[in-house]
This record gives C-alpha cells, structure tokens and sequence, in this order.
C-alpha cells in the first residue's frame, strides 16, 4: 500500500537515492531539506523546509506520516553547523518527534565505526547519535553503511581526477586502511527493505559491498580500469590531519579532518553484524561501476550493471 514518508536529507547523495527507491516503489515521498527550492529544481516532490536543528519545524515535516527516514550528514562543520548539531542534537529532535506523533517507523543512518568514546569529533557524534536515538525511539533501526560509491558521487570521481592530473598519487595513512565500499543504490534498498519489513525495526545493520580493498588496492584498480600507472606518496596520518584542517578553508575541501578520522581504523562490517545477507539483498560490484565511469568519460555512456548476489 502506498504511504506517506519523510525523508530528511532528500537532496543528499544517499537521500536523493533513497527518494527514488521509494518513489518507485509507489510510496509519496515528502522531502524535508532546509532549502526545499533545491528540491523543486531538480523535480522531486513534495520538499518542505525542515531544519533537523529546530525542533519545531522538524514536528511539522514528521506530521502525517508513515515512516521517516533520517539520512542528513555533515562532513566538515562550518559556521552554525557541528558535528554535535546535526549528528546529536538534530537526530535527537527526529527521534522524539517521531515519537510524540506515533510514527511506528524511523531508520537512522549513521556509519560503521560511529563509537561514542572516540576522540574523533566526527565519529563520536555519529555514536552518540544512534545512543540518543535508541533512548528516544527505542524501535529505530539503523544502517551504518561503508564509503558509499556511486556513478555520481565525490568519491569515485575524486579519485579519477587526481589520477589523471598527477603522476604521484598521495596515500593517506600508507594506504593500508581496508574498507568494503557499497552502492549507494543498495543502501537505498536497504532502507526500502527495513520500511517493508517489521522485524526489521529495532533493528541494527552494517553494510558493506561484496569486495574488500585495501585504500591502495583500491586506488590501484581505479588506476588500472584507467590505463594508468602512477607513483604513490604515503602520507602519514601526523601530517594528513593538520593538512585536511587547512584544506578545508577552501570553497571544496578535498580532503577533511573527518575523512582523515574514518581512515584511521578499517572501514568493514564488524565480525558476527548482521548486514547485507540478512537484508537478502543483491550488491552492485565496485570495479563494475568504476568501469562503467571510466567507458562514459571516453565519450561511452553504459547501463551501470545488475547487481551480484553477495
């Protein structure tokens, strides 16, 4: 049956997904971003402005429906926006809101290694987030997905460029970090999936793709789909965060202190979480869509492939 859904973060790389996959699936998506005129311009319905800070016009955006979905994130803080502000405070306000008014369902998305005690700023607001999120919605589930790709997403295309561009190629922390990166279209199946299913609420799931890289085994595979061949510079992670701290006075920071953070510890689904298997969901493979990129910028413009059983 068709319902209504809130879904904060609806213009974002993983919210705009998220919008789709529901839209298609004959839900009405109601968009709740703190500029709606951005939503309205690239024609997706029903936006209405909601600041996930204020409380008042979060309960607004919440009234009414069904299900909600929290997919806001802040990377980098800026003026008026921390990391306590939106991950904290504004996932808080979701969670109570979803509360006060009956919404019988909420998923929160949050990010494997989200740990409370951390020291990194960024990584203890996301595991203070899911803390308060539980307190206040106790039947919350939660997605902590790995780097999210897609055809596109900064991630992906950021490191195309700086392949092409430069003959050293840097390597934060030796590049030796591991992450399992996921689609970001499989993330939007699992919050469908989540919404569909009611054992599901409650519930906490990480998510990862069907293949682990190493950061270099990764750049080096891009580079390979590419035709390149490229020295690399490791960076030790001493130098890579006060670096990422001044980076980030630029308009587009290329690398931040979070992102810096996060590579810090491997970025895998922990030992024994349920994740993708238990959603019985299909993966997109990662070298499928870097090759895809790689075919549309030499003038080719492919289907993305059908995704694998994992």
């Amino acid at each position: 049956m068709a319902r209504l859904v809130t879904v904060f973060g609806g213009t974002g790389f993983l919210g705009r997904q998220i919008v789709e996959r529901l839209t298609r699936e004959g839900d009405t998506v109601r968009i709740a971003v703190r500029h709606p005129e951005g939503a309205k311009a690239r024609h997706q319905s029903d936006p209405v402005a909601a600041d996930i800070r204020d409380d008042t016009t979060v309960a607004s955006a919440v009234a009414g429906a069904a299900a909600v979905v929290n997919a806001v994130s802040l990377y980098m803080e800026r003026a008026g926006l921390t990391y306590r502000s939106v991950h904290v405070q504004g996932a808080l306000n979701v969670a109570h809101c979803c509360a006060r008014l009956g919404i019988t369902q909420l998923v929160h998305i949050s990010g494997i290694g989200a740990d409370p005690r951390s020291s990194s700023p960024y990584i203890r607001a996301r595991g203070e987030g899911e803390q308060v999120v539980r307190e206040a919605f106790s039947s919350a589930t939660i997605l902590r997905p790995s780097v999210m790709f897609g055809p596109d997403d900064a991630f992906l295309r950021t490191l195309m460029a700086i392949g092409k561009s430069t003959p050293v190629v840097p390597l934060i922390g030796g590049g030796v970090t591991r992450m399992q990166p996921i689609h970001v279209a499989d993330v939007a199946e699992a919050v469908r999936l989540c919404l569909t299913d009611p054992q599901r609420r409650g519930q906490a799931y990480e998510l990862g793709g069907p293949e682990i890289y190493s950061l270099r085994e990764l750049i080096e595979m891009i580079l390979a789909q590419m035709g390149r061949r490229r020295t690399f510079l490791a960076i030790p992670f001493g130098i890579a965060r006060p670096l990422a701290r001044v980076l980030e006075y630029l308009p587009r920071a290329p690398l931040t202190t979070a992102q810096v953070d996060l590579l810090m510890q491997d970025n895998v689904p922990a030992r024994g979480a349920s994740g993708a298997k238990e959603l019985g969901m299909a993966l997109h493979r990662l070298r499928d869509t870097v090759a895809a990129l790689v075919s549309k910028t030499e003038g080719c413009d492919p289907q993305l492939p059908s995704p694998e059983v994992s």
